[in-house]
């Protein structure tokens, strides 16, 4: 079961996936250092599951429009 599409427009830029990665990851840290580690726990893997998904396997896709356009026809000069 795949719960993050890699191949979604919101993640082709590194920025947006950093961030995703981020911002689990320092929840997680909030959560240990507040002293409630079952969330803290569930934070860290969901961060490290988003840096897998974003990061350690993503393939970036062109993007749709140059992928559908239409090659343009040889002509036949006579």
């Amino acid at each position: 079961m795949q719960l993050i599409d890699p191949n979604h427009p919101a993640y082709r830029r590194v920025w947006v996936r950093a961030l995703i990665v981020g911002l689990c990851l320092g929840w997680a840290a909030l959560e240990f250092i507040t002293g409630d580690p079952f969330w803290g726990v569930l934070s860290a893997g969901a961060g490290v599951y988003a840096f897998y998904m974003l990061f350690w396997t993503f393939k970036p896709q062109p993007p749709a429009e140059a992928a559908e356009a239409p090659k343009p026809e040889e002509t036949d000069p006579q």
